[in-house]
């Protein structure tokens, strides 16, 4: 999530052409590896992916910085924080055989071979089919890749439309495009994943019931069914809206960020964190018009209909004095608990679940360096995205003001400290996945 609505302007486009080197470690791992934790730099002049090592305990040794072949970019106000506006620009696939990144200036994919020792060998890229990729999903051989916009003429998120397009990876890593795949949005995307089956991939977007927007759309998720050879419906099969424009509470509009596919009981849910950032008019507000963010679920039906189950769940007591900016969520490996890193404030709430049904546990239940409300930029660490570990013993948060991961243990829906790593740039990172 950002705060780039603050501002009209899209701010720090890719400024420099180079293309850094295939692959070029820095330092050598000297701990016993239990697995791997994987961060992107979204650098303009040069995209790379730091590696690490995870240990037994969590705690993580630098393997190396390995380059994309691509660019970064911001499309946010300029801010430094959660540059792309968006959950999954770096990802692993099935076995973590391959991780997935996108190069939002370059307007490209790169896929990388993850070796035995969890260094990176670049194996393929290709176009992303738009301008601004930001999210990837994978499943079955298939990459699907929003990108931010599609005409590149840029007056701030309020009135962005941006697309998907499905590529196809190789058993050796390259990626092909499918012809034919490309699908226009009605908003602005920041999240996309597959059902479980491959079936129907979801869109979020964070500007659903903008006013700016051409479409007028307010769709917040969107589904869409996919063929056999990877193409999605022309038309969505399915569409999910927790607050509507003009509503009578005054509640802002959600704009989703991260969510989650979850099986439970032979049902399919979808959960999604919202920050409130829209004004219930439809117009972008200034920094005090931000309400407390929230989550909502729906039920994916097998027509591929999307059925609300709880929306507009909030992460604190009221509309006002909560969580503002909840955008990236990560469930416990038995889907009991689930967490929700809110940007702006740099902390971290947690949840129950229980076939859709959700409830608050802790508004806070992991903080760092918060904002000042006079300067909220200037003092937060900025917590953006996070992945837990394949065994749900650790979470791997990413400070995006910070340059930094930290490492928080897991006990029950508790997380207590572990260490930080900081060897990212200090601002315009985005992207983080682990095993």
């Amino acid at each position: 999530m950002s705060l780039s609505l603050l501002t009209p302007a899209l701010l720090a486009l890719n400024v420099a052409p180079a293309v850094a080197p295939l692959t070029a470690p820095t330092s050598a791992a000297s701990v016993t590896s239990e697995g791997a934790v994987y961060a992107m730099s979204n650098d303009f002049t040069g995209n790379s992916v730091f590696a690490y090592d995870r240990a037994a305990d969590g705690t993580l040794s630098l393997i190396g910085e390995f380059f994309t072949g691509g660019l970064g970019a911001a499309f946010d106000g300029g801010e430094g924080l959660d540059p792309l506006i968006s959950a999954y620009s770096l990802l692993l696939t099935d076995n973590n055989d391959f991780l997935l990144a996108v190069n939002a200036g370059s307007d490209t994919v790169t896929a990388f071979r993850v070796n035995d020792d969890h260094s990176l060998t670049r194996t393929g890229q290709a176009r992303s089919g738009g301008v601004g990729p930001n999210s990837l999903a994978y499943r079955n051989g298939f990459v699907v890749v929003s990108n931010i916009d599609s005409d590149g003429i840029f007056t701030g998120e309020p009135d962005q439309e941006g697309s998907i397009r499905t590529l196809r990876l190789t058993p050796e890593g390259r990626l092909i495009g499918v012809p034919l795949s490309r699908r226009r949005l009605e908003n602005r995307p920041s999240a996309v994943q597959f059902t479980a089956d491959g079936s129907h991939i979801i869109v979020a977007s964070i500007n659903a019931g903008s006013a700016a927007l051409a479409s007028q759309s307010e769709d917040e998720i969107v589904a869409f069914e996919i063929d056999g050879v990877g193409r999605p419906s022309r038309i969505p099969t399915g569409t999910g809206v927790s607050t509507l424009r003009g509503n009578a509470e005054n509640r802002n509009l959600a704009s989703a960020i991260g969510f989650e596919i979850v099986e439970q009981s032979g049902r399919e849910f979808v959960v999604v964190t919202e920050a409130r950032e829209f004004q219930a008019d439809g117009s972008p507000p200034a920094f005090p018009a931000l309400q407390t963010g929230s989550v909502s679920t729906w039920e994916l039906l097998p027509s591929g209909d999307l059925a609300p189950i709880m929306l507009d769940v909030p992460a604190g007591a009221d509309m006002n004095d909560g969580q503002r900016t909840a955008c990236w969520i990560e469930f416990s490996p038995d889907q009991s608990t689930f967490w929700v890193s809110n940007a702006l404030e740099a902390s971290i709430s947690s949840y129950s679940f229980d076939n859709g049904a959700i409830s608050l546990i802790e508004e806070v239940a992991a903080a760092g360096v918060g904002p000042d409300p006079t300067d909220p930029f200037g003092t937060t660490d900025g917590w953006i995205d996070m992945w837990i570990s394949a065994d749900g013993r650790f979470i791997y948060q990413l400070f995006g003001l910070d340059g930094t991961i930290g490492v928080y243990a897991v006990n029950g829906s508790n997380l207590t400290f572990v260490q930080s790593v900081s060897d990212l740039p200090e601002i315009n990172t985005q992207g983080i996945v682990a095993f």
